[in-house]
C-alpha cells in the first residue's frame, strides 16, 4: 500500500474514479449581463497546502496501520512498530513558523479520536493532559491564523456508534471510515456523524468551516456528503460558506472549486457548499512517511514543468495534497524539505501567486459565481447584487479610454487609486487595461456599484 495514496486506492476500490463529480447539484446561479468578467483575486493564482492525516502528537500511521490491516491484511504489510507513535510539536512548530514566515496557507486536519487512542477534548493515554493541552494551544495560536482546521472524520478507521462513543465491534470494510461505512447513507445520517466530529473540535476551541473526507468515506454518496457538509457545519459552527476536501485530480480535469446546492440567493438566509479540488496526488512521503518523494511531478528544477506550472497556466487554484507522516517521513523530515523547494520553485518562476486558506478560496468561488452582475451596454455602471461578502473581489470591466472608475455602496460613492499593472492591484485599486478596467474591491453583501 506504499506505492499508492490511500485517497485514491480507497476511490478505485469503491468504483468512483470513473465519475467523480456526478454528484456536483450546482442549485441557483444569477442571471448576468455579458461583458463583465469576474477574475482571480487581485489577478492572482490562489495557492494552497492542503494536509491530511495530521492531529495531536498521535502518529495516524503507526496507530492505523494495524486496524486497515484487519480488514486488508495483504495491502497493508508495513512494520507499523518500527514507525515512530508520535510526530512531535517541535515539528509542528518548525513548520509552522517556515510556513508564516513564508507567507503559506492551506488546510490543516485535527482528527478528533485519533485510531481510537483517545479524544482530543479529553485524553490521549501515553501522552499527559498536559502535553495534549500545549499541543491544542499550538495549533491555535500558530497554524490557526493562516490554516483551516478540518475534523477528518472522528477516528479516521473504525467506526464509532455516535449514541456511545465505542467503535462498533465489527470488523469489516462496512465498519471502517475510508472503506464502505457510507455506503446508502442518507444525508441526515452522514450530517450527524460529520457534527459529531465537529463538536469535540469546537470543544477545544478550534472553528471549522469545512470537513475533509479520508480515504473513500462518502466516495458512493457524493450528493449526501455535499449536503450533509452544507448541514453540519451550519447547524455546528454557523458557517456562512461550508466547504469540503473529497477530490484530488492530477489529469487533464478542471480543478476550480465547485459551488453546490446554492439556494436562496435573494433571500436573508443564502446558502451553498464548495467542493475544494486539489491539484496533485501526494508526491511527498505518503500517508505513511514511506514512499519516495516525487519533486519534479509537482515542479521541474527549471521550474517550467510537471503539474503545478501547469495549472497556475491555467489561472486554476493550485492546491497540493499531502499527508502529515509523510511530511513528516519518520523523523528525516524529507516531505517538509521537498515541500520547502516546491515552494522554492514556485516563488522563482511565478509572481503571480496568492497563498489562500481552503475557506478564503471557497468565499472567493461562491462571491464569483452567485452575485449577480448588471452592466446594460453603453451604461456608466455595474451593479453587484451578492448574497455574501467577498474580500479583493476583482472583475474586468469595459469602460472607454478616459474612464475613471469609483465605487459606491450604502448612498457613499469613494474614489479608487489607479495602479500601474494588474499585479499591483489591491482593494480599493484599479489599472487600465486596453478597453477596459480592472477594478479590486471588498466586495459587501447586498447591493453596491461600480460608476464612471
Amino acid at each position: 500500500m506504499s506505492s499508492l495514496s490511500r485517497r485514491s486506492f480507497s476511490l478505485a476500490a469503491a468504483g468512483a474514479l470513473a465519475s467523480p463529480l456526478a454528484a456536483q447539484i450546482p442549485g441557483q446561479r444569477p442571471i448576468r449581463s455579458p461583458g463583465v468578467e469576474v477574475l482571480n483575486p487581485g489577478t492572482r493564482v490562489p495557492v494552497s497546502l492542503i494536509i491530511d492525516d495530521s492531529t495531536c502528537l498521535v502518529n495516524m500511521a503507526h496507530f492505523g496501520i494495524p486496524h486497515f490491516a484487519e480488514i486488508f491484511p495483504d495491502r497493508y504489510k508495513q512494520d507499523w512498530r518500527s514507525l515512530p507513535r508520535e510526530i512531535p510539536d517541535s515539528f509542528v512548530r518548525k513548520f509552522g513558523e517556515w510556513c508564516r514566515d513564508h507567507g503559506v496557507k492551506g488546510k490543516y486536519s485535527i482528527v478528533p479520536y485519533p485510531a481510537c487512542t483517545g479524544w482530543v477534548d479529553r485524553d490521549i493515554p501515553g501522552w499527559s493532559k498536559r502535553e495534549l493541552d500545549d499541543s491544542l494551544r499550538l495549533v491555535r495560536d500558530l497554524l490557526l491564523p493562516d490554516w483551516d482546521i478540518h475534523p477528518e472524520m472522528v477516528s479516521h478507521t473504525w467506526v464509532i456508534d455516535i449514541k456511545t462513543g465505542r467503535p462498533y465491534p465489527e470488523r469489516t470494510e462496512h465498519f471502517v471510515e475510508i472503506f464502505r461505512w457510507t455506503d446508502g447513507k442518507s444525508a441526515d445520517q452522514l450530517a450527524a456523524y460529520l457534527a459529531y466530529a465537529l463538536r469535540i473540535l469546537k470543544n477545544v476551541g478550534l472553528p471549522c468551516e469545512g470537513i475533509t473526507t479520508p480515504g473513500g468515506f462518502a466516495s458512493r454518496v457524493l450528493p449526501e456528503l455535499a449536503q450533509a457538509t452544507l448541514q453540519s457545519c451550519r447547524d455546528v459552527f454557523r458557517a456562512e460558506i461550508p466547504h469540503y476536501f473529497r477530490h484530488a485530480f492530477s489529469d487533464h480535469r478542471s480543478v476550480a472549486p465547485r459551488v453546490e446546492y446554492a439556494s436562496g440567493l435573494d433571500t436573508s438566509d443564502p446558502q451553498c457548499v464548495v467542493s475544494i479540488i486539489a491539484c496533485t496526488s501526494d508526491w511527498f512521503g505518503g500517508w505513511d512517511g514511506l514512499v519516495p518523494c516525487q519533486l519534479d511531478k509537482m515542479i521541474t528544477a527549471d521550474s517550467r514543468g510537471g503539474r503545478l506550472p501547469e495549472v497556475i497556466r491555467r489561472g486554476e487554484p493550485a492546491i497540493l495534497y499531502c499527508h502529515w507522516p509523510g511530511i513528516y517521513c519518520n523523523g528525516s523530515e524529507t516531505g517538509f524539505h521537498v515541500f520547502q523547494e516546491t515552494v522554492r520553485r514556485m516563488h522563482a518562476a511565478h509572481d503571480n501567486l496568492r497563498w489562500m486558506k481552503l475557506s478564503e478560496i471557497a468565499r472567493y468561488w461562491a462571491a464569483k459565481e452567485l452575485t449577480t452582475i448588471t452592466h446594460a451596454p453603453n451604461a456608466t455602471t455595474v451593479e453587484f447584487q451578492a448574497p455574501f461578502a467577498c474580500p479583493q473581489f476583482t472583475v474586468r470591466v469595459p469602460v472607454p479610454p478616459t474612464a475613471v472608475p469609483r465605487f459606491h455602496h450604502n448612498g457613499v460613492s469613494a474614489p479608487l487609486r489607479e495602479v500601474a499593472s494588474p499585479l499591483l492591484l489591491s482593494s480599493g485599486a484599479w489599472t487600465r487595461d486596453a478597453n477596459a478596467a480592472i477594478v479590486c474591491f471588498d466586495l459587501p453583501r447586498g447591493a453596491s456599484r461600480l460608476e464612471w
